[in-house]
């Protein structure tokens, strides 16, 4: 479970917590993608946010 709280994690969207399932939901509706397409992006390419946009584009 994340120790951040919700406002913390808007203002520092700079990774993905993939292990706190609320953020990783957020992610997911937010980049349009599965839970599941949303973990193998960060297995390839790491938590950083810009790192799975662009994973996620090609």
């Amino acid at each position: 479970m994340s120790t951040q709280d919700p406002i913390t994690r808007a203002r520092t969207p700079s990774h993905i917590d993939i292990y706190d399932t609320a953020s990783r939901r957020h992610w997911a509706d937010l980049l349009q993608v599965t839970d599941e397409r949303l973990r193998k992006a960060v297995r390839m390419v790491g938590t950083r946010v810009s790192s799975v946009t662009a994973y996620l584009a090609k």
